[in-house]
């Protein structure tokens, strides 16, 4: 069967009914490529998302109440409940939010119900960087010099920068985002450094375990996304690079990654299987890498999908999501790797729309209704969102408007495509990142490739 065909599909596990544990773009996203494949879905809601185009577009919808998050979509016993009283036989995570927690999907399973996502075990190992670097080193992946173990306190960090010099960086062990890192540039930055990256990454992740690492000066943020199925077959789909960041957090996302010599990017794919295949893993992931002056090193895993993944289809024309249905159904993968090398073409670009005031490099906070929100369009264009005109952006969600994506045939013409595109998407009521969106395609280091992570 052709991949993105709309004809539903025979599968070794009958799915009939998803319920999306997410809301926002994801979640249409899911909504839209389960209703192609003939499966019904089920829409979660706070009080706030009532009218939500997620909920607006799905087949059934269930009130969870609440404001926040956690008083909401992060509520493990009000999900459990909308999963039962709903019927679905399978539970989609999206990103964010349940998409990476073990235990939640083991919930699920008591139930009877499918979670949509690699087995609990996988996502244990590579749930905090110290494991996942193990299962890395496991798997044949080069890692960035550092701890494979936990620091058990800052005499472990002066001990490191003996060996390997300053600066080094300490990392939250279960943390992202830039949340619970402190670059210490000496050994006289030690003591207070650890205690504020611990502290930091209990406020935000519940758990202060730290581990150091060699810190890069100057490196590129390159990832493969891949996918197996519980049959142990498992490819990847395609490199992205994500360099162009603010705050440790992405603001333009590209496929293929520019500028590698050749080779590299085929190694990453390798490198990146083989670390996934270590936890025994299946259904999409992504692995990233950290690139620099010809090298490349393991940082972590995503066992989930990433709000990046449309970059990777626009190249491919495979449907990431519809292949996570049919993994969580049994069904082998759909192409080999050979098949999936033969489908990459031309270049594309994903930038995200939030809905931020970039001015001043603050990057601000922008929540508020949206009074006109206007997509662009054209040839190679794809706007995912989950908003429409009139529609608020809240204070207690993430603020992702939405994501353009654009294809060219090369990486110039998808750089200009996207500009246009920019040029003509209306959003009022609420600033956004478009004005830092525009000046980093217009860059001549963007042009050429020589952006890091630390440029924006």
């Amino acid at each position: 069967m052709p991949i993105g065909s709309v004809t539903p599909p025979t599968f070794a596990l009958v799915l009939k009914k998803i319920l999306i544990a997410n809301r926002g773009e994801i979640a249409v996203r899911v909504i839209r490529a389960a209703r192609e494949m003939g499966i019904q879905t089920v829409a979660v809601y706070s009080e706030l998302d009532r009218d939500a185009l997620h909920v607006r577009l799905a087949d059934e919808a269930y009130a969870l109440g609440g404001t926040t998050a956690a008083e909401s979509y992060i509520d493990p016993d009000k999900l459990m409940d909308a999963i039962r009283t709903s019927g679905a036989d399978a539970v989609h995570p999206g990103y964010g939010f349940f998409s990476e927690n073990a235990d939640f999907a083991r919930s699920v399973a008591t139930l009877g119900v499918e979670f949509i996502g690699p087995p609990p075990e996988a996502m244990d190992e590579m749930s905090d960087k110290v494991s996942s670097r193990q299962a890395a080193v496991r798997g044949g992946a080069p890692i960035v010099p550092g701890m494979t173990e936990f620091a058990t306190g800052p005499d472990d960090v002066r001990t490191f920068g003996d060996e390997y010099g300053f600066p080094a960086v300490i990392k939250a062990a279960f943390g992202g985002g830039g949340r619970g890192m402190k670059l210490v540039h000496s050994a006289d930055d030690v003591d207070d450094a650890f205690a504020s990256a611990q502290r930091e990454a209990k406020s935000f992740f519940g758990r202060d375990e730290v581990y150091v690492e060699r810190y890069l000066t100057w490196p590129r943020h390159v990832e493969i996304q891949l996918v197996g199925d519980k049959q142990g077959n498992c490819v990847w789909i395609s490199s992205r690079d994500c360099s162009a960041q603010r705050r440790h957090q992405k603001l333009v996302e590209e496929a293929p990654a520019p500028g590698l010599p050749d080779g590299v990017e085929q190694a990453m794919g390798e490198a990146a299987v083989k670390a996934a295949q270590a936890v025994g893993y299946y259904g999409a992931g992504t692995v990233e890498f950290i690139y620099q002056d010809g090298e490349f090193f393991f940082l972590e895993m995503n066992t989930r999908l990433q709000v990046e993944h449309p970059v990777s289809e626009m190249i491919t024309d495979i449907d990431l999501v519809e292949w996570q249905i049919r993994v969580a159904s049994g069904e082998e993968l759909p192409m080999s790797q050979k098949q999936v090398d033969q489908s990459r073409r031309g270049h594309s670009i994903e930038i995200r729309i939030n809905a931020e005031d970039p001015a001043g490099g603050k990057f601000l906070p922008s929540p508020g209704p949206i009074t006109s929100l206007v997509p662009p369009d054209g040839f190679g264009v794809r706007f995912d969102t989950g908003y429409m005109s009139g529609d608020e952006v809240s204070q207690y969600y993430d603020n992702l408007v939405g994501k353009l994506v654009v294809w060219g045939r090369d990486r110039d013409i998808a750089i200009a495509r996207t500009i246009r595109a920019l040029d003509e998407l209306v959003v009022e009521g609420v600033a956004t990142t478009i004005p830092a969106d525009l000046a980093i395609l217009k860059h001549p280091d963007f042009a050429a490739v020589t952006h890091s992570t630390k440029w924006v």
